[in-house]
């Protein structure tokens, strides 16, 4: 299996080092790593190219306008060529068997179309401040599951041929077009948890989630969970009706909210324990 390692970048040449570094020292070596730049303003191109050298494993392509994060990881799958796709930041790493576990379930598993370990905020150093605790295994099957709250999060790997076969990333969807790769890929196949922290986020005063658009986020994840419930065909979720139409972010984090209380978690662990043992 080739993985294709996905990386969006836009003014962050300046950390891109760590994360080339990260990817040259995988212990997985069929590897490629495909960069678009999203018509940065900084030196960012120079710095990459300079970097990567005439290593063809890396692929650097520049799209001819600012087009935005959701734009630009979809076309990343589309330019990949690898069997498996995982998306890593340039201002991030990933440790050195992230590529490594994943492929090996992958291959094991061939009702598994994604997989996810465990993501470690970290200072503008990479240095761990804290580890990302809500990441476990989650019940596979369940119209009503949208990863509220989070427990699928970064490192993710996914299959890019069953990516192909269905709806596409809505590119309209900033900052939540992971969430909504997540519930394409949930809808059509299993997802398993790795137990290990493969993912070292970079807090930063330029990274994505602290921009601008950090305040629309929060309309952005409700879109996403909106759209799944319509492919879904859900009418109603815990005995209230779901929205024919999208409006408001609160009106559908209120249908949610029961997925919150501890009813509903012990209900959820307990399918999960169960999905295990007889899997």
């Amino acid at each position: 299996m080739k993985f294709s390692v996905l990386i969006a970048n836009y003014n962050n040449g300046k950390f891109f080092m760590d994360c080339y570094e990260s990817i040259l020292a995988q212990q997985y070596t069929n590897w490629e790593a495909v960069i678009i730049d999203d018509r940065s303003t900084d030196d960012s191109v120079e710095v990459i190219k300079k970097i990567i050298g005439d290593d063809d494993r890396f692929k650097l392509y520049e799209n001819d306008a600012n087009y935005g994060v959701g734009v630009t990881k979809a076309r990343l799958i589309e330019y990949s060529t690898g069997d498996v796709c995982g998306y890593l930041d340039p201002d991030d790493s990933i440790s050195p068997n992230a590529l490594k576990s994943a492929v090996e379930v992958l291959q094991k598993k061939k009702d598994v179309v994604l997989t996810y370990s465990r993501l470690a905020k970290c200072d503008q150093n990479l240095n761990i401040l804290k580890e990302f605790t809500a990441a476990m295994q989650v019940p596979n099957g369940q119209k009503a599951f949208f990863n509220f709250p989070i427990q699928i999060a970064p490192f993710v790997a996914f299959r890019r041929d069953v990516y192909l076969k269905g709806p596409r990333i809505n590119p309209e969807l900033k900052i939540a077009e992971d969430q909504d790769l997540y519930y394409k890929m949930y809808e059509v196949g299993k997802v398993h948890f790795i137990n290990q922290t493969d993912y070292m986020y970079r807090a930063h005063a330029g990274g994505i989630s602290q921009n601008d658009n950090k305040g629309k986020s929060y309309q952005y994840y409700a879109r996403a969970i909106w759209e799944a419930m319509q492919r879904r065909n859900l009418k109603v979720i815990n005995g209230k009706p779901v929205p024919a139409s999208y409006s408001d972010p609160q009106e559908i984090f209120d249908l949610l909210e029961y997925q919150n209380r501890m009813p509903f978690r012990i209900k959820k662990r307990i399918t999960t324990l169960l999905q295990k043992l007889f899997s």
